[in-house]
Parts: structure tokens; C-alpha cells; sequence
């Protein structure tokens, strides 16, 4: 089914994401506004959004992006080679900017695809949030908006 793919041109990333703010009582009133409305969806009978606060990061809205560690298949004296790089910094849009500088640097030399466990669903579209959150450019292979999936 994936025959055509490439294992050389697979770009595999992975994200781990925490709340913006460590604790429910640190969030500015018009954000706590906005996950006490959010937490009305998720809550199960007498849950408290100060006890759902734990799950915000899970949520580009109120979470951030602390880590992406990417991988790559690569060729080294005929034997394949696994290539690892991660992106962490004290500041989210300092990584932001270098992943989004690896991903278009890597689409000008081959086409790339991307693999992630779930990523579709959870660490492309994080990604893309947080990017348009912090005003970084999307890289054209996340800029997926109008595109069929």
C-alpha cells in the first residue's frame, strides 16, 4: 500500500505539548473564561475545569509546543542510517521557526512527506495553531487549508 513512498523522503516527527500556563490559577481571567466553556465539553459528572486544567495542553488554544524531535532515514556508507534532530527551546516560536526552517529546506531538495503517529488528527494541526498563533510562516507542505485529505 505505501510502496510508493520512499523511506528516504519520510520526514517522522513527534510533538510533546504541556498547558501555557502550569497551573489552572495562573491562567488571565479572559483565557479561564474561555477553558471553563471549553471544559463544559470534556467534563464527566462533577468534573471542575481546575481538575481538567491537566488535559489544556492537549489543545492548541491553551497548550504549547516544548519539544519536536524529527527523524530521518538516510544512506552512510551503504547502510541505512537514522538521523535524529530535536527542536526545543525556552522560547515556542524559536522552535517553531527552526522546525518550519528544516521542513522548507528539505521540500526544496526532494519532495518529503511527513509521518507521525496520529499526526493528521493531532501533531500536524497543533503545529500548524501554534504556528498561526505565533504569527510563523506555514511551511507550504503544512499549509493544507482548501486541500482534500
Amino acid at each position: 500500500m505505501l510502496d510508493h513512498l520512499k523511506i528516504g523522503n519520510i520526514l517522522f516527527l513527534d510533538i510533546e505539548t504541556v498547558p501555557i500556563y502550569p497551573a489552572f490559577e495562573e491562567l488571565p481571567e479572559k483565557l479561564r473564561i474561555f477553558w471553563e466553556k471549553k471544559s463544559a465539553y470534556l467534563k464527566k459528572e462533577n468534573e471542575t475545569p481546575r481538575e481538567l486544567y491537566d488535559r489544556a495542553g492537549i489543545y492548541a488554544e491553551f497548550g504549547k509546543i516544548i519539544c519536536i524531535c524529527t527523524g530521518m532515514v538516510g544512506i552512510q556508507d551503504d547502510k541505512r542510517v537514522l538521523k535524529l534532530k530535536s527542536f526545543f527551546a525556552p522560547e515556542e516560536k524559536t522552535l517553531l521557526l527552526e522546525f518550519a526552517s528544516l521542513v522548507n529546506r528539505l521540500s526544496q531538495k526532494k519532495e518529503i512527506d511527513l509521518c507521525a503517529h496520529n499526526g493528521k488528527e493531532f501533531d500536524f494541526p497543533y503545529i500548524a495553531r501554534r504556528m498561526l498563533i505565533n504569527r510563523v510562516p506555514l511551511p507550504a507542505l503544512l499549509d493544507v487549508a482548501g486541500r482534500r485529505p
